[in-house]
């Protein structure tokens, strides 16, 4: 299966659609398999990246699965494929998936994970590593690496104590047990729940809310944030005292304010 989106081309077990309000929906495309991560949908994913990193006009990206899953992980079959290569020919192979994928998170425009179904493994990574997260009353959210006999990866050793903290992160990576999204809003691993029929919806009305946002101002919030935050008060302040200063300069700054003076939309440029 392949979609199309201009400008981007053409893409294996993806679909992407670029939507006029600067959101592209993006959907991993390969039900029949529970859209797992295979070679042809990591080299899809990886030229998608590059182009949504080089467009101008985006303001938002969703992610989301077709069929009744988010994503089932990686690939069981190209992951168990080479039994004999060395470790290190294993970490270079490995290190090249993990990059491939988590660059979404270097995007410069926030990002939304539509979780309708299950998010197993290097799937849950994915949504991890996004930086909202609703689900469906009804997903299933795991991280059984150890079950599987292997160490947890993709980062999720880091992405999951971010997201639940260390006690939670603990037990769900020990047991490898699943969660409903129900339980998982509580944890902390989604922002909301949403029926299934209703999820892609809600995803995208919030995306459309990101997205209406003033743009240079969203990017260098979500820069703010990146990494669990900064470091320190003082740093905090350091970053603010020069980031607010670039958006107090912009055109963006005097459209805001002349929209709320006139009880109307801001239409932000960027500028």
């Amino acid at each position: 299966m392949s979609g199309a989106a201009e400008p981007y081309g053409e893409f294996v077990q993806l679909r992407v659609e670029r939507r006029g309000d600067g959101v592209v929906l993006v959907m991993l495309d390969a039900p029949e398999r529970r859209n797992a991560m295979s070679e042809a949908m990591t080299e899809s994913w990886g030229r998608l990246i590059a182009a949504l990193r080089a467009d101008r006009e985006l303001r938002c990206v969703v992610v989301t699965g077709a069929g009744g899953a988010f994503c089932s992980g990686g690939d069981v079959g190209w992951i168990g494929s080479t039994p004999d290569a060395t470790v290190d020919a294993l970490r270079e192979r490995m290190l090249a998936f993990y990059r491939t994928w988590l660059a979404v998170a270097e995007l410069e425009v926030p990002t939304v994970a539509a979780i309708g179904g299950a998010a197993i493994g290097a799937g849950l990574a994915l949504a991890l590593a996004c930086d909202l997260r609703y689900a469906a009353e009804d997903a299933a959210l795991a991280a059984p690496f150890t079950a599987l006999g292997m160490h947890p990866g993709m980062a999720t050793s880091w992405l999951l104590p971010q997201a639940v903290g260390l006690p939670v992160a603990r037990e769900l990576l020990l047991t490898g047990r699943t969660v409903s999204g129900a339980e998982a809003v509580g944890l902390g691993l989604v922002n909301q729940v949403f029926p299934r029929e209703r999820l892609l919806d809600e995803a995208l009305a919030v995306a459309a809310r990101v997205a209406a946002a003033a743009p240079v101002a969203t990017r260098l919030t979500k820069v703010a944030l990146a990494g669990g935050g900064h470091a320190s008060y003082a740093a905090a302040l350091q970053w603010e005292a020069l980031a607010q200063p670039v958006t107090m300069a912009s055109d963006d700054l005097q459209e805001g304010l002349r929209a709320a003076q006139e009880k109307r939309t801001p239409r932000f440029t960027g500028r």
